[in-house]
């Protein structure tokens, strides 16, 4: 069973919340609600997400305030965040938006399918994202021969077959992303997480071709 992605909601209206969840609810992944900065926070010590719908005008600590402690923090500065905001006060308050670390930002009252297809496309990245960790530590343990890892009983030249036609398909799934984004002139930010990912893609590339045999290499750097 694939596992789901989470998806951080952040706003201290119970109503806005509950909007949030009927649009993303088609998305078919999991979906975390929390009222207060503080609470966000809270979350986001314990699981992994691939987005955050950030809520900028919030009592207390407000969303540029939450979203500065999100990138400060080395486990969640790299999670994309959304901020959702029902004011514009003009081009200082959208840059200092994107100054706090926010990926994209959007005013209320806000497209559902513009929405939802900007969450989708963070969605998708983190699941390749989570491909391509699980394929670098499937890696790492034959490299370290450790003796419960799977495969461990089987040739190591066709481990690294099987692992080369995962990574060829994941890379042609980013390949058509990218031009996917290309096409329908996407955010410049969902466009520089692509390429984001294709750097991580290219380095895993080369690690399993340093790891072909006759290259005299067993250990290489694989990406995190």
């Amino acid at each position: 069973m694939v596992q789901k992605a989470k998806i951080l909601l952040v706003d201290d209206r119970p109503e806005n919340l509950l909007a949030l969840e009927a649009i993303l609810s088609a998305l078919d992944q999991t979906l975390v609600r929390a009222s207060s900065g503080e609470e966000a926070l809270k979350a986001l010590l314990t699981d992994d997400f691939a987005v955050i719908l950030l809520d900028v005008q919030m009592p207390g600590m407000d969303g540029f305030e939450t979203a500065a402690h999100i990138k400060r923090r080395e486990r969640t500065r790299d999670i994309p965040i959304i901020f959702l905001t029902a004011i514009n006060h003009g081009p200082h308050h959208t840059f200092r938006g994107y100054a706090a670390g926010a990926v994209d930002y959007i005013s209320k009252p806000f497209d559902p399918w513009v929405l939802r297809a900007k969450v989708s496309v963070f969605v998708e990245l983190y699941m390749k994202n989570c491909k391509l960790r699980e394929q670098a530590a499937l890696l790492r343990l034959q490299i370290e021969g450790d003796p419960g890892g799977p495969g461990h009983e089987g040739e190591p030249a066709g481990l690294l077959a099987e692992l080369s036609a995962r990574l060829a398909a994941v890379e042609e799934q980013a390949e058509a992303l990218s031009k996917q984004l290309d096409d329908e002139s996407a955010d410049a930010a969902a466009v520089a997480t692509a390429a984001h990912l294709e750097r991580k893609l290219t380095g895993l590339r080369r690690a399993l071709d340093a790891l072909e045999p006759g290259t005299g290499s067993s250990s290489i750097g694989l990406p995190s």
